[in-house]
């Protein structure tokens, strides 16, 4: 490196954005993913140990990709490369080969090969890297916001450890921005700024979970907001919402409004009102609530409000919790959005509730019933000499699978706790019963 290359990355780590300037040189700064890069995990010891093999970083943007292959670059005694599957073509990687091949021939010393955005690759592309990843020319560090299983060729996945980079939690937002505000080396101390803390909530909560935005974001409001009479920048709430092109809806979490927002949205998914549903959805996303509370509670009403009406509207509420968990924000308000509409457009029963709700206040405040002989377990051995089991009716060997016996305890024989409603599902439920208990 001569004078004039040295002077040209001189000035553009001071030129470059803050979230740039801002990423960690060492796997201790690293803030969130506790869950790869905790002391105890693999890729913790595997980074410090300058013993990593290939490995794909799956996750959203903004979630940390590339500043952990930054600092595997600062950590790693191999030559570390990096190109973008963006603007890179088969000729750049032919030359990264080639001098991987003379860095080992020659020095003994490994390269590690990072690609930015790898699912770019179209498929010749992958196959060529294939070989000289399998044979150990190359160390592949993929980084890429697309499952990998579906967009990167199945034997790099193969030859590769997959982790998976969740969305930042507000806590770890907050101990960025506050990094950034206060760290005079690479963030912006020296401008003498401060942050309120509503400003500082309302930037953690409105990220999902990407912290790149939320310190553009910052920097704008730091380089752009004059001084007050102390001599500092003062950053607040609505300074933080204008540099974020974000409106503050107000939503506080711990108060009231809070409370009246979930309960008017999970009274409109009962009330069967779509709309309503999803504007007050809408109106949590945009306040950064949580999407894995707002998952929960459309599996609860899934289950308390529609239940055996649609047995279907559960199944699609957990599979949208599931989802969101994998996808993140922006692309899980669309998840959301469709069980919401499901549940809130189904037909709906709480026979289940009233069910559990009369069962667990029998067994609370009644006599607890013993289960009956016949139903009793035969499993173990002389189980049939203490009367265990005898007289058992197996239902299938009955027409239409079903024949008459006692299963509740004596005390409770005729009691009924399961009423299924007119609507939906249970109304085939019904029809059922009456099926199975009509006469020959």
């Amino acid at each position: 490196m001569d004078l004039f290359d040295y002077m040209r990355d001189m000035d553009k780590e001071q030129e470059s954005p803050l979230a740039s300037r801002l990423r960690p040189s060492a796997l201790d700064e690293v803030v969130g993913q506790e869950h790869i890069v905790g002391h105890d995990k693999l890729l913790y010891r595997a980074i410090k140990a300058d013993k990593l093999g290939s490995v794909i970083f799956y996750g959203p943007p903004g979630t940390g990709k590339t500043t952990l292959a930054k600092v595997i670059a600062n950590t790693t005694n191999a030559q570390f490369t990096q190109i973008n599957a963006t603007a890179s073509g088969k000729k750049d990687m032919e030359e990264v080969i080639k001098k991987a091949k003379d860095n080992s021939g020659m020095y003994g010393k490994k390269t590690i090969l990072f690609v930015d955005e790898i699912h770019r690759f179209n498929k010749g592309q992958q196959d060529y890297l294939l070989p000289f990843v399998e044979d150990g020319t190359v160390i592949l560090i993929g980084a890429t916001t697309e499952n990998p299983y579906f967009e990167v060729n199945s034997a790099l996945v193969s030859r590769s450890i997959i982790f998976e980079l969740k969305p930042l939690l507000p806590k770890d937002i907050k101990t960025l921005i506050l990094r950034a505000v206060n760290d005079e080396e690479k963030g912006m101390g020296l401008y003498k700024a401060k942050i309120d803390d509503e400003a500082l909530v309302f930037l953690s909560e409105i990220a999902g979970g990407d912290a790149r935005i939320v310190l553009n974001a910052v920097e704008l409001a730091i380089l752009t907001t004059k001084r007050n009479d102390d001599g500092f920048i003062h950053i607040t709430l609505d300074i933080a919402s204008e540099c974020i092109q974000k409106k503050v809806v107000r939503y506080d979490k711990s108060g009231d409004n809070h409370y009246d927002v979930i309960s008017a949205f999970i009274k409109s998914m009962r009330g069967s009102d779509p709309d309503a549903a999803i504007y007050y959805l809408a109106k949590m996303l945009y306040a950064g609530e949580d999407i894995r509370f707002i998952a929960r509670r459309i599996m609860i009403c899934a289950a308390e409000d529609v239940s055996n009406a649609d047995p279907q509207a559960l199944v699609v509420a957990t599979s949208a919790a599931q989802a969101v968990e994998r996808v993140g924000m922006p692309e899980s308000q669309i998840i959301l959005a469709q069980a919401v509409s499901y549940v809130a457009s189904a037909p709906k029963s709480n026979s289940a509730v009233n069910a559990i709700n009369m069962a667990m206040e029998a067994v609370k405040n009644e006599n607890s019933g013993k289960v009956p002989s016949h139903l009793m377990d035969t499993s173990y051995q002389d189980a049939a000499k203490l009367g265990r089991g005898i007289g058992y009716k197996y239902a299938h060997e009955y027409p239409k699978h079903y024949v008459k016996q006692q299963y509740l305890p004596d005390e409770f024989v005729g009691k009924r706790f399961y009423i299924p409603s007119d609507n939906g599902y249970e109304k085939t439920i019904q029809e059922y019963f009456k099926y199975i208990h009509s006469e020959k």
